[in-house]
């Protein structure tokens, strides 16, 4: 039996175990990186190297991308020789990264000019989850691009939240919003241990007691335990990201009119901790910002 090709673009630290776990559910797969020394390691695990960005993707297949913010997607999908012009009539491109709303729209349109599927897929999980095949996809788009997509993202995919048709963006709001969640939970944390340990009660023990009581769901115990032992690296998600994120949050509260007070200081607290030299650090170093403004920063012990 003929394999099915699939194309993938951007091997991070997300889009790599992604990839790998195409090609362990038995898919021809394609890589395309931006920095070419990436490909590699998935070309010794039995995928095709393209050298040019063209050569992902076949004539009507589909392709995959996970990229690390809007510009790069953009380029990709509708530079010259992108995805638009290399999946050609009848292909789909399943969109994966978190972006801005307006973008996703933007990038549907211009597939639909050149009858090219799009599907918006951002997915919820850290680099674990995505090695595990553990990952959440979101999505919004046409039904049967899902139908399409649902057994090559299975590979990595655990659960699928289906928000419809009607907005092609609702999947990339829905994911800004989660991401907004999850960097507020990671604000409570550090500013209650903080609170705990400027009056002499150890953060890990407090940290042990909440996430096995009150808050036992793993957002609260994944970035809890980093939080408490002020565990930064190496990072699953930066924090240069994460600003990204919550400013593409903001942005696009101010444009449906929603005030997103707590996300101005998230966005305040990530741009405090890229400024002092921290953004390659997990984004769960929001704990190490309000260390340091309680004058406990442990990088400067």
């Amino acid at each position: 039996m003929t394999k099915q090709h699939v194309g993938f673009v951007g091997l991070g630290a997300m889009g790599r175990p992604m990839a790998e776990n195409l090609l362990k559910a038995g898919f021809d797969v394609t890589v395309w990186n931006r920095s070419p020394d990436k490909m590699q390691a998935l070309v010794d695990q039995g995928a095709r190297k393209a050298e040019r960005l063209a050569e992902v993707a076949k004539p009507h297949g589909i392709v995959l991308s996970m990229l690390a913010d809007d510009a790069a997607l953009e380029e990709v999908a509708l530079g010259d020789g992108g995805l638009v012009e290399a999946l050609s009539p009848g292909g789909l491109h399943v969109s994966m990264s978190t972006i801005h709303p307006e973008t996703a729209r933007k990038l549907a349109d211009a597939h639909a000019e050149h009858e090219v599927g799009y599907l918006a897929a951002p997915v919820f999980g850290r680099p674990d989850m995505a090695a595990a095949g553990k990952l959440f996809v979101t999505w919004s788009g046409w039904h049967s691009y899902k139908e399409r997509a649902q057994p090559v993202c299975a590979a990595f995919a655990q659960g699928f939240y289906d928000y419809g048709s009607d907005d092609v963006a609702a999947a990339n709001v829905v994911k800004l919003a989660g991401n907004f969640m999850l960097a507020s939970a990671m604000e409570a944390m550090g500013e209650a241990y903080a609170f705990c340990e400027q009056q002499g009660i150890a953060r890990e023990q407090v940290n042990a007691q909440m996430t096995e009581t009150l808050f036992a769901c793993p957002a609260y115990k994944n970035y809890g335990d980093l939080i408490a032992r002020h565990a930064y690296a190496p990072a699953g998600f930066t924090a240069t990201l994460g600003l990204k994120d919550i400013g593409l949050a903001l942005d696009a509260g101010r444009q449906a009119k929603v005030p997103m007070p707590l996300a101005s200081l998230l966005r305040d607290r990530l741009l405090s901790l890229t400024a002092r030299g921290h953004g390659d650090k997990d984004w769960s170093a929001l704990g190490l910002a309000i260390a340091h403004d309680a004058g406990n920063d442990p990088t400067e012990r």
